[in-house]
């Protein structure tokens, strides 16, 4: 069963997160991926656009795989089906990011446990935008 931090938890890890990789980041501003992502780096968060399909998006380079970022990563937010979670569990975990976050919508029990298993704390089905700005 998946089970979240409470929203006090969220609200704590967000203040003191400065850099998001953003798994899935799409460049077309009418994506929710691309709105979540422009308010949250209009918060002062870094964002780092995680999709080997584009160039840049937000006026940032984008990177191809988890493991293209150098230095460390506070939150891996995921905006990505359901089903690819596992395998982004396993790259997230070879970087040693701090939080997993699925975005609303997306969420995958075997990605939970295996990361869970790992000590890592996971948040799925979420927004991390609602989640930002119902604790700031």
């Amino acid at each position: 069963m998946i089970e979240n931090p409470s929203r006090e938890e969220m609200g704590q890890m967000l203040k003191k997160s400065k850099r998001i990789a953003v798994v899935g980041l799409s460049n077309k501003p009418e994506r929710t991926s691309y709105m979540v992502s422009k308010a949250m780096q209009d918060s002062g968060y870094e964002i780092i656009p995680v999709n080997p399909a584009v160039s840049e998006v937000l006026g940032v380079k984008a990177v191809k795989a988890l493991k293209d970022i150098e230095g460390h990563v506070d939150i891996v937010n995921v905006f990505r089906r359901s089903e690819f979670l596992p395998e982004i569990a396993k790259e997230f975990a070879e970087i040693d990011a701090d939080i997993f976050w699925a975005q609303l919508g997306v969420e995958n029990e075997e990605a939970y446990n295996f990361l869970k298993e790992k000590g890592y704390t996971v948040i799925m089905d979420r927004c991390i935008k609602v989640e930002h700005a119902l604790t700031k």
